[in-house]
């Protein structure tokens, strides 16, 4: 491929198929172009190139992205909606209410919780599997609030429901020196 322009192409996306049409400089719509810089943007998700036009020689800026595949979540009813991190970080939200956890938290625990899942390769996610990533990174960051979303992930009906899992998050918890452990 030659260093400049040429045979440089995009993708457009439309109704149907995409098409493919040739990058051209903004000024005078050629497509002759060299890179004169190339660097790191949005905290390295995405290239910035600066390029010259080698009609015009005017510069222009693009950026180079990778696309993201959408991610599908199968509902427990069967339906299917996008993937929609603000709502896991709005029941997030909901279980840390009046808990010593703040939005960059918030925030950190729900885009980990899509990287996991994106990681997984997979594009249509069952919903428990995303309470799932939701719950483990909860049990780390605030015992109450992990009480507070398993008990509607899991759907708790009693309260030996609430006794059982308290269990459970006792045993895999070390013991805190302020409950008199050495």
């Amino acid at each position: 491929m030659p260093a400049h322009g040429a045979g440089r192409l995009r993708q457009i996306f439309g109704g149907g198929s995409p098409t493919i049409e040739p990058v051209r400089c903004p000024y005078c719509s050629t497509e002759e172009d060299k890179v004169v810089d190339s660097r790191l943007a949005e905290e390295g998700r995405a290239i910035r190139r600066r390029r010259e036009c080698l009609a015009c020689s005017r510069r222009f800026t693009t950026f180079e992205r990778i696309e993201e595949v959408p991610l599908v979540v199968e509902k427990r009813g069967g339906t299917e909606q996008p993937f929609d991190r603000q709502k896991v970080v709005e029941g997030i939200r909901r279980a840390c209410k009046n808990r010593p956890v703040t939005e960059e938290q918030i925030g950190a625990l729900a885009e980990e919780v899509e990287e996991a899942i994106r990681a997984d390769g997979r594009r249509r996610v069952p919903s428990a599997d995303v309470g799932r990533e939701v719950l483990d990174r909860l049990r780390v960051l605030d015992d109450v609030a992990y009480l507070r979303f398993a008990s509607v992930y899991k759907g708790f009906q009693e309260l030996t429901d609430f006794e059982r899992e308290l269990l459970v998050l006792l045993k895999s918890s070390p013991p805190s020196p302020e409950n008199g452990a050495p």
